[in-house]
């Protein structure tokens, strides 16, 4: 077992860091298609499963959703050294309805592509300091990314429990 998260531990660094030397152009283009792709699922799930929960314990679609929307502007501000915009507490601030949780997670979207449109290339292997650890912005945005994407993966389930098929993947 020990050997097993290892190796898996390994295997997600190795697969962060290969994200975050991928060319500027290559990562605007994998956040406009994980936007794309998370639009299927804000789509996919009824207005009424908003504020389903799969469990007591856990966040409702539309939270989750927020949380991903907060996220990807948090770490998007910390990468390009910037204040986060009030969007950022998208998870306590937006109305929990498909409309209002729609818009604010594409916009969270636009704001990190934005971010990463203005961040020049050189600039990606920049140090910074992201939660109190040192990284550099390109594996900020690697970061990100995969928070999206944990988050928006855990709302499959939420679609199953609803009765809807989830999307298919989008890997290109």
């Amino acid at each position: 077992m020990k050997k097993f998260t290892l190796l898996f531990t390994l295997l997600a660094i190795a697969c962060t860091s290969a994200f975050s030397q991928i060319t500027k152009e290559q990562n605007i283009a994998e956040w406009t298609r994980a936007k794309a792709y998370t639009k299927v699922y804000l789509d996919a799930m009824p207005a009424d499963g908003y504020a389903f929960k799969a469990t007591p314990e856990v966040r409702t679609f539309a939270q989750q959703m927020l949380h991903l929307a907060g996220a990807n502007y948090m770490f998007s501000s910390s990468a390009a050294g910037k204040t986060p915009p009030a969007e950022a507490n998208a998870e306590k601030a937006v109305t929990p309805t498909k409309e209002a949780v729609t818009k604010a997670v594409l916009d969270s979207y636009d704001y990190a592509i934005n971010i990463i449109q203005n961040t020049p290339a050189e600039q990606m292997s920049q140090e910074i300091t992201l939660f109190n650890m040192k990284t550099t912005k390109g594996l900020a945005f690697a970061k990100a990314f995969e928070h999206q994407t944990h988050h928006r993966g855990q709302t499959t389930p939420y679609l199953r429990l609803k009765g809807v098929t989830p999307p298919n993947e989008m890997l290109f």
